[in-house]
């Protein structure tokens, strides 16, 4: 009995011997990174898994206190994990190793894009809202706010490639209104109470004149209206509504045209400031709605202003 359990024994004991030893699980050194990733230790499968997970989360945007939130998948972006693996098994230790990824341009700058749609705020400029005798009041030019979508594109590329999805800042820069009260430019401002047109540039006075204003008949239209037609040598027209032109026969450029040699029209119907051929009328309220100069006050004027120019009428 006592040889057979030995017998016993020592075939378990060769059996044992001769079975092969199980192969060890195949890890990656210790300490090895791939884009940040700590995957040492690890085999192949839970490394796999791990830079997988971490790749997709999402990347966070901030801007004023709000959160974006954009997902690898939404920018288009994939990455070579059995490259990454394969790499971090084949590492020597602490080793560092950048994770392959692809990237959508196209995606990125259609993200990026939305963005912009999303926070970009136009400039907006001064404006003529009023004024008195001595300057035009304006309303206050506000800088607008763009996105910097290039820097934004390749901030994101980064951030994908290299997988520690850093939080992002995004990043504006301001855009500066074309015309503040400063550098406005011309404006013209006509008081029909003294017959007196001034030319201002922005709010700083250039030059004032004489003129002649409408008749208490055919006042000339108060308000904001600006130049909306320039004629060197115009011809006048009988305007066909008014009944003191009628009869009256168009009269080409010359010495007796009633609009002198330069017409400076206003999106006011029929109303006009030009030259004159009865300087007399200077300095009275004598016109049919319309704004006279002398005629080498109104081309000096004509070379100081542009279509658009605002005229206010006080």
């Amino acid at each position: 009995m006592l040889k057979t359990f030995a017998a016993i024994v020592l075939a378990a004991g060769l059996a044992c011997a001769a079975a092969p030893a199980s192969t060890p699980t195949h890890a990656v050194p210790t300490g090895v990174s791939v884009a940040g990733i700590r995957v040492g230790g690890l085999g192949s499968e839970p490394a796999r898994v791990r830079i997988e997970t971490a790749f997709a989360r999402s990347i966070r945007l901030t801007y004023a206190h709000h959160n974006t939130w954009l997902s690898p998948a939404a920018l288009g972006a994939g990455l070579s994990v059995d490259a990454a693996v394969t790499s971090a098994l084949a590492a020597t230790p602490h080793s560092r190793i950048a994770l392959p990824v692809r990237l959508s341009q196209p995606r990125v700058a259609a993200a990026v894009s939305k963005l912009a749609h999303r926070y970009d705020r136009p400039a907006v400029d001064a404006s003529v809202v009023g004024a008195t005798s001595f300057a035009p009041h304006f309303s206050p030019a506000k800088a607008g706010l763009a996105v910097d979508q290039k820097t934004m594109r390749t901030a994101l590329a980064q951030v994908l490639r290299n997988g520690t999805r850093a939080p992002l800042t995004l990043l504006t820069h301001p855009i500066a209104p074309r015309h503040t009260a400063a550098n406005f430019g011309p404006v013209i401002v006509i008081t029909r109470s003294s017959n007196t047109l001034r030319l201002f540039d922005g709010t700083r006075r250039v030059r004032t004149f004489s003129v002649a204003t409408g008749q208490a008949i055919y006042p000339t239209p108060t308000g904001i209206w600006h130049i909306m037609d320039k004629q060197r040598n115009p011809w006048w027209y009988p305007p066909t509504t008014s009944a003191w032109a009628k009869g009256l026969k168009p009269v080409p450029p010359g010495p007796s045209n009633p609009l002198g040699t330069r017409w400076m029209g206003l999106d006011a119907a029929g109303v006009g400031i030009h030259g004159t051929d009865a300087p007399a009328s200077i300095g009275y309220s004598a016109s049919h709605g319309c704004v006279r100069m002398q005629v080498p006050d109104a081309e000096w004027l004509f070379t100081h202003v542009h279509v658009g120019t605002p005229v206010v009428i006080l």
